[in-house]
């Protein structure tokens, strides 16, 4: 789909990262699903963008199996999201200072419980919604740049987000953009059966796309010969 992921272990992403918020200007290190991948497919020039960042790592195990990365280490810490959970115990552990992007008061809510429960040494200073149809990019930045942050954390859907960060990472004043997306994060009550079941067809999308690109690939270069 032309975007390039970094196959990198936890422990080797968790370095990148940590290097990340000890250096200037900020990183940008993005969590792609198979969702978000389909999504930037309709965006080309928002993919090039994409190759451009600090790190970009799969976040569910069909990217890697549709990439035939059999790596048991690494499709367990991707199903297990290790990397995430050794990054946020660094927050949490250094007590670092963090400003929410989400798109919805309900995400919000959502969010702020995540870190309550996992991540309670972070200090909040601030979240924002941002809406599509209705950016305030300025004001959203040059609240951020007012909060002190070391990192800002999204939770926005593709191309959203990754649109929001390409457009504003030279003016933002923090170490660290960690783009998480919507998926990521686990929704409660009937959302959660609604969630499971849109993933599994996204993912079959996926799979059936993959497929079809690989074999046109296959076609391509048989036809070169």
């Amino acid at each position: 789909m032309d975007i390039d992921i970094d196959n990198f272990t936890a422990k080797e992403s968790m370095k990148r990262f940590v290097s990340s918020m000890q250096s200037e200007p900020i990183s940008v290190i993005e969590m792609v699903t198979a969702d978000s991948l389909m999504q930037m497919d309709e965006a080309p020039g928002l993919k090039t963008c994409v190759s451009y960042f600090d790190l970009v790592l799969a976040a569910d195990t069909t990217i890697l199996e549709s990439a035939d990365i059999a790596d048991a280490k690494n499709l367990r810490e991707t199903q297990e999201r290790v990397f995430l959970k050794m990054l946020f115990r660094y927050i949490n552990r250094h007590h670092k200072r963090v400003y929410l992007l989400v798109e919805s008061e309900s995400e919000g809510e959502t969010l702020l419980n995540y870190l309550e429960r996992y991540c309670k040494g972070a200090q909040i200073g601030g979240l924002a919604k941002v809406s599509a149809l209705d950016r305030a990019d300025d004001m959203i930045v040059n609240a951020i740049n007012g909060a002190d942050i070391d990192c800002v954390i999204s939770s926005m859907s593709s191309p959203l987000q990754e649109d929001f960060v390409t457009k504003n990472k030279s003016t933002l004043n923090a170490n660290v953009w960690l783009g998480l997306g919507k998926t990521l994060l686990p929704p409660s009550g009937m959302q959660a059966a609604q969630s499971r079941f849109a993933q599994f067809v996204v993912k079959k999308l996926f799979r059936k796309e993959m497929e079809r690109r690989k074999r046109e690939t296959a076609g391509t270069m048989q036809a070169v010969k």
